[in-house]
């Protein structure tokens, strides 16, 4: 008789243990090869940065992707921070690693890209009977399923996002970011961590700060809104639909 093998299978833990390890492996390679390039360039070797162009061209599309949802805009602010990257590379002391820095390149593009659409009203909508053209009277209405959210609920979350944003202008910089990181690109604790260079303690309290302020801008704005509650279960509820509708007329 064949004895069956008594090794008990590794549990949840030791597997999630190992792929942190494995992670952390391979971030420490990527970070001493962007090293060997940061030196090769510095050294007049042009072909390095060609290199630093082909390894982090994809992941700085997508950071600006997720900021401004366009992919025109998005390959226009990952070119241009690879033209801020050339310019500034000599002067990169290794403080953080490539990849960070470049993050926050592309990221800081994004956010002043989009504030600068947003001022002037390109996140406005068309109208559903426009006509997609002069040469074609389909209208965009026609492309629309019959439930749809009604033209009142659109109107509320438009004059809703335009308050938060005009909240989120008046924070500082460093507010502005960090909340960036946290809600609109869905990051760890411990991501935003290594890519500002902050301890988990002082990233959770510069959140916290971040939301209080914001909470309280939204606050002074529109009284109605409660700021230990969830500004999604307080606008639509509290905004009654006649005084919207009667806005709209």
């Amino acid at each position: 008789m064949v004895a069956r093998n008594s090794t008990p299978a590794p549990d949840s833990s030791t597997l999630n243990t190992a792929r942190r390890a494995a992670r952390s492996a391979v971030a420490r390679d990527d970070a001493m090869w962007d090293a060997v390039l940061v030196g090769r360039f510095k050294a007049g070797d042009s072909a390095a940065f060609v290199e630093i162009v082909r390894r982090y061209r994809d992941k700085m599309f997508h950071v600006a992707f997720g900021v401004l949802r366009n992919r025109a805009d998005a390959e226009e602010i990952a070119q241009d921070t690879f033209v801020r990257a050339h310019r500034g590379l000599h002067r990169f002391r290794g403080d953080s690693t490539l990849s960070a820095w470049l993050y926050r390149i592309a990221l800081n593009l994004s956010r002043n890209r989009y504030w600068y659409f947003f001022r002037r009203r390109r996140h406005a909508t068309f109208p559903l009977d426009a006509a997609f053209s002069e040469t074609n009277a389909s209208t965009f209405s026609e492309l629309v399923a019959c439930d749809a959210p009604s033209p009142v609920r659109e109107a509320a979350n438009r004059e809703f996002t335009a308050i938060v944003a005009g909240c989120m202008d008046q924070l500082t910089a460093d507010q502005r970011e960090i909340l960036a990181l946290r809600t609109a690109r869905h990051q760890s604790y411990g991501d935003i961590s290594r890519t500002l260079g902050l301890g988990i303690g002082t990233v959770k309290s510069r959140i916290a700060r971040a939301r209080s302020r914001l909470r309280a801008l939204l606050a002074t704005d529109y009284p109605e809104y409660i700021p230990n509650g969830s500004v999604f279960e307080w606008f639509e509820p509290v905004r009654s639909a006649s005084r919207l509708e009667k806005s709209c007329a």
